[in-house]
């Protein structure tokens, strides 16, 4: 189980940054971009995806080892 949250920390974490870097930096990367349900809201869905991760991050520090 803590494997699996540090997987969706990290995808949730890496999605979250290029999200930022498409807005940002005029790169075309990223899964944020191409949601339209997100169209306008694409800097708050990244910084959601970044606050997510540190989540997953934590609570995967707190379980114990498998």
């Amino acid at each position: 189980m803590k494997q699996l949250l540090e997987v969706l920390g990290f995808l949730a974490l890496v999605q979250g940054v290029l999200g930022l870097v498409h807005e940002f930096g005029d790169w075309h990367v990223g899964l944020v971009q191409r949601i339209g349900l997100l169209d306008g809201y694409e800097i708050y869905a990244s910084v959601a995806f970044l606050a997510s991760a540190f989540a997953l991050f934590a609570a995967a520090a707190s379980r114990k080892s498998d």
